[in-house]
């Protein structure tokens, strides 16, 4: 085997993977409360270099991790637009029935005059959706533990999550996070959260960073390119050299 071919084409598809990474980083930067997607490159042992008895090599890997830190609050003065000052996320249901996770609090009414996320996901409160009357002129006002009202009439808490293993949330897309594994996730009442209203949350992804890192993977890709090619090279001249050809 030839260990620089390979060490370059594994350098190749982790660079691959980072660029992919960036993309989806750029695409979420104006979604609120989306959260970036970092890269992690490691060594790993491949096998042993072919006369090198004994010897191992190593090919770079690119793993995946989530920055979960707060983005900024920028103030929209909606009244069903909240943001989250803490570790906590939004409850929402998704169309299966199951929960997910959402840190995006720009909301919206659907027909039934429940309060949804702009795909339409229903966000949970301590008794289900959350329901207002959308033809009463009452003011909506969320305190800043959830607390839904309309005018003086209660409609409902929203539930607002927190985990004690954020590592253990999966990421669904879309500013979305799901707790398959909810004894390694932990999920509990939030208890350092508190809700603003009239605030979003902006992604904490910085596009100017995304696109520096962007131009770096792609010349890391294209700096591996080139070792392959001269490593093909070499090897064509070998076997041309060895038949006499």
């Amino acid at each position: 085997m030839d260990v620089s071919l390979y060490s370059a084409a594994a350098a190749m598809n982790a660079t691959e993977r980072w660029q992919d990474m960036v993309a989806d980083n750029l695409s979420t930067s104006s979604v609120p409360g989306a959260r970036q997607q970092e890269i992690d490159f490691s060594a790993v042992q491949a096998g042993a270099s072919a006369g090198a008895a004994g010897t191992n090599f190593v090919i770079p890997f690119a793993g995946a991790s989530t920055n979960f830190s707060q983005g900024e609050l920028k103030s929209t003065k909606g009244n069903l637009d909240v943001a989250l000052e803490g570790p906590g996320f939004f409850t929402v249901q998704m169309p299966d029935g199951s929960k997910a996770y959402t840190r995006n609090g720009e909301f919206k009414l659907n027909n039934q005059g429940q309060i949804t996320t702009n795909q339409g996901y229903p966000v949970v409160g301590s008794g289900g959706p959350i329901t207002i009357n959308p033809s009463s002129t009452e003011p909506v006002t969320i305190s800043s533990d959830g607390q839904v009202s309309q005018g003086a009439d209660a409609k409902g808490q929203m539930s607002i999550t927190e985990f004690g293993s954020l590592k253990a949330l999966t990421n669904g897309g879309g500013g979305y996070f799901r707790a398959d594994n909810p004894q390694q996730a932990q999920p509990k009442a939030a208890a350092t959260t508190s809700v603003r209203q009239g605030f979003v949350e902006e992604s904490n992804t910085s596009p100017t960073l995304a696109m520096a890192s962007l131009l770096t993977s792609m010349r890391l890709f294209e700096s591996n390119q080139k070792v392959m090619q001269m490593q093909s090279d070499r090897m064509t001249r070998t076997i041309n050299d060895l038949s006499g050809a």
